[in-house]
């Protein structure tokens, strides 16, 4: 028998899984629904997405993972679990091993609750490797080379900046400026202006749709329904796009600030490499409108972004399961 070897990105909005031969198999939301009374998982995934904020009191849908680790032990293994039983991937004899991508620079006690975490969901060898690394490998970058490639990895709960060389991080920080800091940047805001209560589904709906960081190059209108904080009543107001760049400002600040951080500490034969081929922005973060010139502006250097910038993260999984007698030493 052999075993079915996955590599997870288990992220704080989504959860991808990629199986060894067979690309990616699994993207479903980040989101459990829970009995509160008899803590009985209810729904996963997609299904639990549905619930968020539509739910009775009884039913609590949540999101395990916050800022990119777990916040709770015990729904992120039933969540996990679920996925890897979803996927016929455990057998009698067999279990599969598992790659496991989490952000830099996180505690020693945060990777051990993620390894646990894949264990007892039915992982055989559980390897851990950080993300911005696998996310620039997803992105097609070749980091096993003598030279400087840097990525910014715009996930759901942080963003992860490194600069990589020789198939390993020389530099990187990670900051909680990401997809959801955004999603409340824009439900604070409209909540301040416009006095009206919407929730994160709303919020994000709104950034998908007229989001954007550069309001000179967008004008888009959406219009979005709530609760009036004055009345208590449904109310419809018309949200813009400059309204979404002024929401989302200070925090598109401190992502920018994190990317100069970085390549301030780069050495400088690697900055030349990183001037030379440019920056590669991933994760869902890279497909808010306009980020990737407002970061070339900022920076001075080249930005783009990836083919598939969701899925970048699973796909560099699956280019290091293939050479997972590298990995055996983590």
């Amino acid at each position: 028998m052999f075993s079915k070897d996955i590599g997870i990105d288990l992220g704080t909005a989504n959860v991808l899984i990629l199986q060894k031969g067979k690309g990616i198999v699994l993207n479903e939301p980040s989101v459990v629904a829970l009995d509160s009374k008899t803590n009985k998982v209810l729904a996963v995934g997609e299904e639990a997405r549905k619930m968020l904020g539509r739910t009775p009191g009884n039913i609590i849908a949540i999101r395990p993972l916050k800022d990119g680790v777990i916040a709770d032990f015990d729904v992120t293994e039933a969540m996990l679990t679920y996925f890897i039983n979803k996927l016929n991937l455990t057998g009698f004899m067999s279990k599969p091993n598992v790659l496991i991508c989490c952000p830099t620079k996180i505690t020693s006690v945060e990777q051990k609750a993620i390894r646990e975490a894949a264990e007892k969901a039915g992982g055989k060898k559980v390897f851990l490797e950080e993300e911005a690394k696998v996310a620039a490998i997803g992105a097609g970058m070749d980091i096993f080379q003598p030279s400087g490639n840097m990525v910014i990895d715009i996930g759901g709960g942080t963003t992860d900046v490194a600069v990589l060389s020789m198939g390993d991080i020389v530099t990187s920080q990670s900051v909680k400026a990401a997809g959801n800091a955004f999603d409340h940047d824009i439900l604070h805001y409209i909540k301040k202006k416009h006095k009206l209560l919407i929730g994160e589904r709303t919020a994000e709906n709104i950034k998908m749709t007229v989001g954007t960081v550069r309001p000179n190059e967008r004008a888009e209108e959406m219009d979005i329904r709530g609760r009036d904080l004055v009345t208590g009543l449904p109310q419809t107001i018309t949200i813009t796009s400059a309204e979404v760049a002024a929401s989302v400002k200070e925090t598109v600040a401190i992502l920018v600030q994190a990317a100069k951080n970085v390549l301030e500490k780069t050495p400088p034969e690697l900055s030349a490499d990183i001037i030379d081929r440019g920056i590669i922005i991933t994760g869902g973060g890279a497909l808010l409108h306009g980020i990737d010139q407002l970061l070339m502006e900022e920076l001075k250097v080249p930005v783009f972004v990836a083919e598939q910038p969701l899925d970048c993260v699973a796909t560099g999984t699956g280019v290091m399961l293939d050479n997972i007698s590298r990995l055996s030493d983590i």
